[in-house]
């Protein structure tokens, strides 16, 4: 069979325009001789809707693509991702996919493992399918499952990408015992680095072990927080790779199921966290209606690496820079900022703000008793940075972009209302020792972010010589800390087990935890790890937990 695996990148609730990216890829998909064509995890409405989901004119709408989907579907079969009624259990939902066969719905089948964990809500919205139909199509037996309902493998690396959740049933197993020669699957899985291999390796061992193939297409695009990666793939019975759909970008993967040969897995971590943020910038920034950004350079690699992936995402034209020097600032962070915008050839302004903190000295000495000092002196520098680019953002319409880290966001290690403001945190979920590792593997084929930048100490330039390291420990003891406390959810004592002083975990990891209020109060970020911070690790703030 010639099979056509369709990756959309739609737009949450953006029914018309999802509609005509479905037709136009049935029409791509019929002129490649393709004889089904497979579309992700409710492609009508796009993943994740939220509780966009409870309108009910949205499910009305999306029923009413679904009938032109149909209609669209002449002579060539048709599996799509779309949200149904649950008429014996309302106000519950189903999420479905219909099988369309020469522009009529034959049937529809419900995804039966709704995931609960980290970012996932699914149990809040629908109901679990309760049967588990087949299909037969060119004489194929068919099996449809939806995304969750394949990753039945825990015992490894996806146990870890999938908080260790497991099922009282495998809607696999299922399947097979109805004798499917084929398992498709339609998914809208959220990138996390590792993922791809290790999704890869799980869909191949549970071909090879059923003796079935298998067809998995999945959701590419960032929605908000989440990025979706694409990576299709097309499985044999015996566990071989035989068709790969493109890496972060829509597109469709035609696979002859007869003559397909043997594919070799490519996996690069580093690369593949490149293009998901790249993505993610791309799509944040255009599907919320905006076309250029705004970043404050400070001559560091977090800046610096964030701007660096927004020209990537779109396009030197739509980005500018504004460096803010102040009396600690150096000479060699404001050289660099300038020497980042010229290897990026974008515009760079300066806006000292040496005047302008002395004007808040002398205005608040009077209540404060004194002049400023300390962290008050620091917060006020950063406040004045974030007034500046707030004000420039509203003047010209440029989305604000954000590029604290996670190493920073765990730490408490940035200023509310100040280099904390903007629209979108890019590496947020990147630790430090991760901004360094993507940094040099941007300036892999040329030099894009100066290597000065990348060498230098890490500093805020808030007081003089101020040094990263005198308010923090060093990044990579600091991140492997905080990698067993926010991804692993481990204990004080597992991380000393891991080889970490217990003094020092403890202090750090009381930190975090004070330091919720701040994050709570974040522009949303660009998820790449098992554990981001936002909607998939939801801490009280007032709380009193000792790990």
């Amino acid at each position: 069979m010639k099979i056509a695996l369709a990756q959309t990148n739609p737009v949450i609730a953006d029914i018309q325009g999802n509609l005509k990216k479905i037709i136009t890829s049935i029409e791509k998909a019929r002129k490649m001789g393709a004889e089904l064509v497979v579309f992700p995890e409710m492609s009508t409405i796009g993943y994740p809707p939220m509780d966009l989901i409870k309108n009910q004119k949205l499910i009305n709408d999306n029923l009413k693509a679904l009938d032109a989907i149909a209609a669209a579907g002449t002579g060539i079969g048709i599996i799509c991702g779309f949200v149904d009624y649950d008429h014996e259990n309302p106000p519950m939902l189903f999420n479905s996919a219909a099988f369309i066969d020469n522009g009529k719905i034959v049937s529809k089948h419900h995804k039966t493992l709704l995931p609960q964990y980290d970012v996932f809500d699914e149990l809040r919205y629908f109901t679990p399918a309760r049967e588990h139909k087949t299909v037969t199509f060119k004489n194929m037996h068919i099996g449809i499952t939806i995304c969750e309902d394949i990753w039945n493998a825990l015992d490894s690396d996806e146990g870890k990408l999938m908080d260790n959740v497991s099922y009282p049933i495998d809607p696999v197993d299922i399947l097979v015992g109805k004798s499917v020669e084929l398992v498709i699957n339609l998914s809208a899985s959220p990138f996390v680095k590792g993922k791809n291999k290790a999704r890869t390796e799980m869909l191949q061992r549970t071909a090879a072990h059923h003796g079935v193939s298998i067809a998995y297409v999945n959701q590419a695009g960032g929605n908000d927080s989440l990025i979706f990666d694409g990576n299709s793939l097309m499985i044999n019975k015996e566990g071989t790779l035989i068709g790969s759909g493109s890496s972060f970008a829509e597109g469709i993967t035609l696979i002859d199921t007869e003559h397909a040969e043997k594919i070799q897995p490519r996996f690069d971590e580093l690369e593949d966290v490149r293009q998901a943020l790249v993505l993610g910038i791309r799509d944040y920034v255009q599907k919320c209606g905006f076309s250029k950004v705004l970043i404050g350079l400070s001559g560091g690699i977090d800046s610096a690496l964030t701007c660096a992936l927004a020209v990537e995402a779109l396009g030197p034209e739509h980005v500018i820079g504004i460096t803010m020097p102040s009396m600690y600032s150096s000479s060699g962070s404001v050289d660099d900022s300038y020497e980042l915008a010229k290897n990026l050839s974008i515009e760079i302004s300066t806006i000292p703000i040496k005047e302008l903190f002395e004007e808040f000295d002398t205005s608040l000495e009077m209540i404060l008793q004194g002049s400023l000092e300390g962290v008050t002196e620091e917060n006020i520098q950063a406040r004045i940075r974030g007034t500046i680019l707030m004000a420039v953002s509203n003047k010209t319409g440029r989305l604000l972009l954000t590029t604290g880290n996670k190493s920073e966001f765990a730490m408490g290690y940035c200023t509310l209302y100040g280099d904390m403001n903007g629209g979108l945190a890019v590496i947020s979920d990147l630790p430090k020792t991760l901004v360094y590792e993507l940094s040099r593997h941007m300036n892999k084929d040329k030099i894009i972010i100066p290597v000065n930048t990348i060498e230098k100490p890490p500093s805020a330039e808030l007081r003089e010589d101020q040094k990263d390291s005198d308010s923090l420990p060093p990044y990579d003891i600091l991140d492997g800390i905080l990698q067993l406390y926010i991804e692993e959810r481990k204990s004080v004592d597992e991380i000393v087990a891991a080889g970490y002083d217990r003094e020092l975990t403890r202090s750090i990891l009381k930190t975090v935890n004070l330091n919720e209020y701040k994050r709570r109060q974040a522009a949303p970020g660009l998820k790449v790890t098992s554990k981001a911070f936002g909607t998939g690790r939801r801490i009280p703030i007032a709380q009193k937990f000792v790990p």
